[in-house]
């Protein structure tokens, strides 16, 4: 029996490895895999023996109405939960810099619903996050997105006070995240897109920064990870952003768009049978609350610029409107996670941790990139103000 149980172990192990990559090959993770491996293998875990300083963004997929596929009285109440709810459970906390935790609202552009951005937008101006902009779209054209794109910025801006303006140039601009992940037409059978020069139509409306990615397990996944990169379009072919430039490692090409990604790595502390390790993908939903173990790893993917190495940018994504998945976001697992980040701070005097919102973090990318030596609380409105800021000094460009 010993003897079988020594030839049958190792050849079911290793069926289950060679069927499992087909599996992920299908997917195109054999595009992405090696380097979400290597960053695993190869980035040793992050001590807090000298300044760590975490950058914590989430960017939620905000989408009450699922689609339209709930009511408006549904969809309503759920953005009146998290109107509600938010300041009440969140006001307790406070980051660093005194700050409470903030969340970025992307909204998307084909569900818009005045009172419900009216809603979002008070609790903006209360300081509890922003609202950025997101798209689910099909079978599109560059000039149906444009006017898509800049119709819903120029809404969220004019009707709301939402979004930011550049504050030497007073442009208005947004943060973007695509619907079904498929930016740049990147989703192997044209899915879900249909603009292959995407990149460029949303930097000319004045998107300031993409915050879609990491989309593993989907196939939309790029071969570039855990990193904060300019993409260049080539309008020929989709998925521009399969590589790009790292910010902080030359100038940034003319005419690109920068990418901010989340964490991707393997996680080898829980795997899927007893063999294979679980993908992290920096989401947050019921099945993947947030915790100092998961934090660990995503200061291990190392999202930093390289004159800063001090700043850890950790961009996580959630889809916390619907019931089933809020509480993981709003709930006892994240008031879990803000008090073990607040204990983790007090206990270790080298570790600081900063809420910041998707325009914050882009701000602090580009005060990194430029050199900056001071604090992160200097840094929040680097290059981009919130509009109703920018507004009142006088900046009304569009």
């Amino acid at each position: 029996m010993l003897r079988f149980a020594f030839f049958f172990v190792p050849l079911m192990t290793g069926w289950l490895v060679v069927a499992s990559w087909f599996v992920l090959r299908a997917r195109g993770a054999h595009r992405w895999l090696p380097n979400c491996a290597r960053a695993t293998v190869g980035n040793a875990s992050v001590s807090l023996d000298r300044d760590v300083h975490l950058l914590l963004c989430i960017a939620d997929h905000f989408e009450p109405w699922e689609n339209q596929r709930v009511s408006a009285e549904t969809a309503r109440a759920r953005v009146e939960y998290w109107v509600r709810e938010y300041p009440r459970r969140m006001s307790p906390f406070r980051d660093s810099d005194d700050r409470p935790p903030r969340h970025t609202f992307f909204f998307p552009v084909e569900d818009y619903d005045c009172d419900q951005v009216a809603l979002l937008a008070q609790l903006c101006s209360a300081g509890y996050g922003e609202v950025e902009v997101h798209l689910h779209h099909e079978n599109d054209t560059a000039e149906s997105l444009r006017s898509k794109l800049s119709g819903f910025r120029d809404t969220l801006a004019h009707r709301h006070g939402l979004l930011s303006r550049h504050i030497h140039t007073g442009a208005l601009v947004y943060g973007f995240v695509h619907g079904n992940w498929a930016l740049d037409n990147s989703h192997p059978d044209g899915a879900a897109c249909g603009v292959n020069n995407e990149l460029d139509v949303l930097r000319e409306t004045g998107c300031y920064a993409d915050f879609t990615l990491p989309s593993a397990p989907s196939p939309t996944q790029t071969r570039k990870v855990n990193s904060l990169y300019y993409a260049l379009d080539d309008p020929r072919a989709p998925k521009s952003h399969d590589w790009g430039v790292d910010v902080g490692c030359g100038s940034a090409p003319a005419g690109s768009l920068m990418i901010i990604q989340g964490p991707l790595l393997l996680n080898w502390q829980h795997r899927r049978r007893w063999l294979l390790p679980r993908l992290e993908n920096a989401c947050i939903q019921a099945s993947q609350p947030p915790s100092l173990d998961r934090l660990q790893l995503w200061l291990k993917a190392r999202i930093r610029v390289p004159s800063r190495p001090d700043w850890f940018f950790v961009k996580l994504h959630t889809h916390g409107a619907a019931e089933d998945q809020r509480e993981a976001v709003i709930g006892e697992p994240m008031l879990t996670f803000h008090r073990d980040l607040a204990r983790l701070a007090a206990d270790n005097p080298h570790f600081h941790f900063h809420y910041v919102s998707a325009r914050e973090m882009y701000n602090l990318i580009r005060a990194a990139e430029s050199g900056w030596q001071g604090t992160v609380a200097e840094a929040r409105d680097f290059e981009l103000a919130r509009n109703t800021i920018a507004t009142s000094a006088g900046a009304t460009n569009t």
